[in-house]
């Protein structure tokens, strides 16, 4: 029986940013699964699509299935990544850290929680880009580590969730997006044959 109704986007069913031999970049829609999940009703993802067009692929990251954004199939590991988000209510620093431990909240799979006892460090840097009329800031967020979550999760801690957040957003911040208002907008790697550095970039649509 489905946990969730999974119903993932078709237009566009793959949107490759870059490929070669070695790695293939991919623009993930929102709603999309980045890697197949354990039911057959689960099996369409990103890398189902991806492995569909070129019969091998191993993701060097993942994104949330509500998060859109660059996604990296590859046999190397992604170097540095950052997103953007917009979240509710205006934040009163420009920049700033956020160092919340971090860990599965079990009861309530798969939502995570903050616990400085047993969590695991969980570290975020953000970077208002924008403060909006309408009541949110478009803001920059580059996770040091990479917990599950992580971003949702620590936006809320400083009391902006993500707008469209339907894990951890307040009903005013859940009604203002359709969609869960979180992108990966850049990534930089070195590619694991050549040994150069690449950045790719996809703007987000929110």
């Amino acid at each position: 029986m489905a946990l969730i109704e999974y119903h993932p986007p078709l237009e566009p069913y793959l949107d490759i940013i870059y490929q070669d031999n070695h790695i293939c970049v991919v623009n993930k829609p929102s709603g999309l699964l980045s890697v197949p999940g354990n039911q057959p009703e689960y099996y369409d993802s990103a890398m189902s699509r991806v492995k569909e067009k070129f019969g091998f692929c191993e993701p060097a990251h993942r994104l949330d299935m509500a998060t859109s954004g660059i996604i990296l199939f590859a046999l190397s590991k992604a170097a540095d990544k950052y997103y953007q988000a917009l979240v509710w209510g205006h934040l009163e620093q420009d920049r700033g850290e956020i160092n919340l431990p971090m860990i599965c909240d079990w009861e309530n799979r798969p939502r995570q929680r903050i616990d400085f006892v047993f969590g695991k460090r969980a570290v975020t840097f953000y970077e208002v880009l924008e403060r909006l009329p309408t009541n949110c800031t478009r803001v920059k967020l580059t996770p040091i580590t990479g917990r599950s979550h992580q971003l949702r999760l620590h936006t809320l801690a400083l009391g902006h969730p993500i707008l469209g957040d339907k894990f951890y957003s307040h009903p005013q911040a859940k009604a203002m997006s359709p969609r869960l208002c979180l992108h990966a907008e850049e990534l930089t790697i070195t590619h694991p044959i050549t040994g150069e550095k690449m950045t790719f970039r996809a703007e987000a649509e929110f």
